[in-house]
């Protein structure tokens, strides 16, 4: 059976989270924009797996030369890289115009460019301030830390610590013939 696409498109402006989130921008100003564009691959790889969203990543070419391009990270991520002289925002309000034609997909933006905000919001998309986004990411890690945290804690490694008790009674029977 195939896995139906998700129903939520998430669409990101890449540099405007990473001005916006402080840990991305301590990343950026150490060890320079790639470090902190990693960062914030990973943590929307996370996420957008965990929520099932599908997921893009736009990074306008403000900071690199050289075509525009898509990298594709997991079924639910991609990176866009716009043309040279394209903006995020262009590239975003063009997604927004289509579906909106489309009428097929929910569309969430996160930006906090408020002209940004204001364009998406009037072609019926849905917006998440940075500082939203940042919440929502951390509660995931959580909780996903949580679960792994609850998986680990088993009591021993050999089967007869994850039996349940009539398993294990039952087996002393047999053992006992």
């Amino acid at each position: 059976m195939v896995a139906s696409p998700p129903q939520v498109v998430l669409l990101v402006d890449g540099y405007n989270i990473i001005g916006a989130w402080p840990a991305l921008q301590k990343s950026r100003d150490r060890l320079g924009l790639e470090a902190s564009r990693q960062d914030l691959i990973h943590s929307l790889t996370n996420y957008s797996a965990f929520e099932g969203l599908s997921t893009q990543l736009i990074f306008d070419a403000q900071y690199r030369r050289g075509p525009g391009g898509c990298e594709v990270i997991t079924q639910n991520l991609a990176v866009y890289y716009t043309e040279f002289g394209q903006t995020a925002d262009t590239y975003i309000e063009r997604i927004c115009a289509l579906a909106r034609q489309a009428q097929s997909q929910r569309l969430m933006v996160a930006t906090s460019d408020r002209a940004q905000q204001l364009t998406i919001m009037g072609y019926g998309a849905e917006w998440v301030s940075a500082p939203q986004l940042a919440n929502q990411v951390k509660a995931v890690t959580a909780l996903v830390r949580q679960q792994q945290k609850r998986t680990k804690q088993a009591p021993g490694r050999l089967l007869a610590h994850t039996l349940d008790p009539a398993a294990k009674q039952h087996l002393e029977k047999l053992r006992r013939i």
